[in-house]
């Protein structure tokens, strides 16, 4: 479904009975949907049945893992199911999803009403990868937003929001945390409250596609505060001697610039790293085969001579 196609003919909310629904069904599968599912249950809403993806392989090793969802659905005790279509089989009032990972079909909507706990500013970063996104781009403030589903992309009107700030040297990590716990905690108000009327999102949508892996490959002809950003996303790599060097946490040097033209994108002044405009100052590296490391333990043992430089 595109924007310009319209959503459900009628408003499925109108269903839930006013007040605390009385029974709901979770869909979700990452870390990030396990402490709003552990709130919810913590609250006293009976979740009748839980929606996660299928088990997959996730590490080197051939067997299956389940999602991080399903080990904590099955401690707290509470049935799994691995199809969306199950759910039509439950009684619940309302579905709540949070970063399922998968769009649902009008068929399933129409059937029970959903609400989708999203982590952005809606309409700004709808899609797979919000929380990295907004890193990316340098957004000073994002947020959360408690939305009613449909059957486009993040295109629902909006029960809640709830604001955060991004602090300058905020990691995913960190900044996915205090979304979710921010998330967490308005989910089970709003729901205990009752559900009101949704406003319409306003504004320009922009989408937060997946981050691919080539995205994380460090390009040192690139501003500092630009490649600062990938480092605090976590996984941002570049290459010394043709081995792949994960940079794992680094400082933006302020008020530096790009200095004496033999200092190339990429040059090595201690841990100092010249880009393309300013400088950073590497604090933990991963050697290719090797555990992480800090940057000077990494220097000791490579002995970078002074016309080498990353990205070679």
């Amino acid at each position: 479904m595109t924007e310009a196609e319209p959503s459900l003919p009628t408003n499925p909310l109108a269903r839930v009975p006013a007040g605390r629904p009385r029974r709901l069904v979770y869909l979700g599968t990452p870390d990030a949907a396990v402490p709003p599912l552990r709130a919810l249950v913590a609250a006293g809403f009976d979740i009748a049945l839980v929606v996660t993806r299928p088990d997959k392989r996730r590490g080197r090793g051939s067997e299956l893992s389940p999602s991080p969802v399903k080990v904590a659905a099955l401690s707290l005790g509470l049935p799994v199911a691995h199809e969306v279509d199950a759910v039509l089989d439950v009684d619940a009032d309302l579905g709540v999803v949070v970063a399922y990972g998968r769009l649902i079909r009008r068929a399933v909507l129409e059937r029970l009403p959903m609400v989708n706990l999203h982590f952005s500013l809606l309409p700004r970063w709808r899609g797979a990868a919000p929380v990295e996104r907004a890193l990316l781009a340098g957004d000073e403030i994002t947020g959360v937003c408690l939305m009613q589903l449909e059957e486009g992309l993040d295109t629902g009107p909006v029960f809640a929001t709830g604001v955060v700030d991004v602090a300058p040297d905020a990691t995913l990590a960190s900044l996915r945390d205090e979304l979710v716990e921010l998330g967490a905690t308005m989910l089970v108000e709003q729901l205990t409250d009752g559900l009101g009327a949704p406003a319409p999102q306003h504004g320009d949508a922009t989408y937060a596609a997946k981050i691919e892996p080539a995205e994380l490959h460090i390009d040192w002809a690139r501003p500092a505060v630009e490649i600062d950003r990938l480092v605090r996303l976590g996984g941002a790599w570049t290459t010394f001697r043709g081995k792949r060097l994960k940079i794992v946490a680094s400082t933006l040097l302020v008020g530096t610039d790009r200095g004496a033209p033999e200092r190339a994108p990429g040059m090595m002044d201690g841990a100092t790293i010249s880009t393309g405009d300013g400088t950073l100052l590497l604090a933990q590296v991963q050697p290719e085969g090797k555990p992480v490391m800090t940057a000077e333990a990494w220097r000791n043992g490579a002995r970078p001579s002074a016309d080498e430089r990353l990205g070679s």
